[in-house]
């Protein structure tokens, strides 16, 4: 699957209601404390994210920020590519492949325990679409951080980040 691919693919999502969007905003911070909570207590935590706990934390708090922010104004592309940076970023900071379940199924858990049953709805399908393209965000990352260009956007997104 290539960036392309995964633009086509977020194109069908549709963007919360701003009730949706406001509820997100109004329990964002909560929900970051409560996933740095219980992330934090996971056994398998330091290896997961390279004793990178700091950095972790950091990462839920920006999630939670800008997601706030992609529900309001969403564009697909930002999406992907948002993601993209994401899984090359941490992963070179020592992040396992194994954190991204693990951050997004408890994601769902603490929305579903934050948002209304309506928010949660308009907002699930985001979460749904991000757990279900791990693999492709982890092949194209892999790419990435290989030096292989091949997959995220072809020769000319290549050579325009070049």
């Amino acid at each position: 699957m290539t960036r392309e691919d995964l633009i086509v693919s977020a194109r069908k999502l549709v963007q919360p209601s701003e009730k949706a969007v406001s509820e997100y905003a109004r329990q964002r911070e909560v929900m970051a404390s409560d996933i740095n909570r219980l992330m934090k207590g996971r056994a398998d935590i330091d290896y997961m994210v390279g004793g990178n706990l700091s950095m972790m934390e950091d990462n839920h708090r920006n999630h939670a920020r800008f997601m706030e922010s992609l529900l309001a104004f969403y564009t697909p592309e930002v999406l992907v590519d948002t993601v993209l940076w994401v899984f090359r970023a941490y992963r070179a900071h020592g992040f396992q492949l194994t954190y991204w379940p693990a951050q997004l199924d408890t994601w769902v858990e603490v929305l579903k325990n934050h948002l209304s049953a309506e928010s949660f709805q308009e907002i699930y399908p985001f979460y749904h679409w991000m757990i279900i393209h791990q693999a492709a965000f982890a092949e194209l990352s892999d790419s990435f951080l290989e030096g292989k260009p091949a997959g995220f956007g072809g020769k000319a997104a290549h050579d325009a980040r070049c």
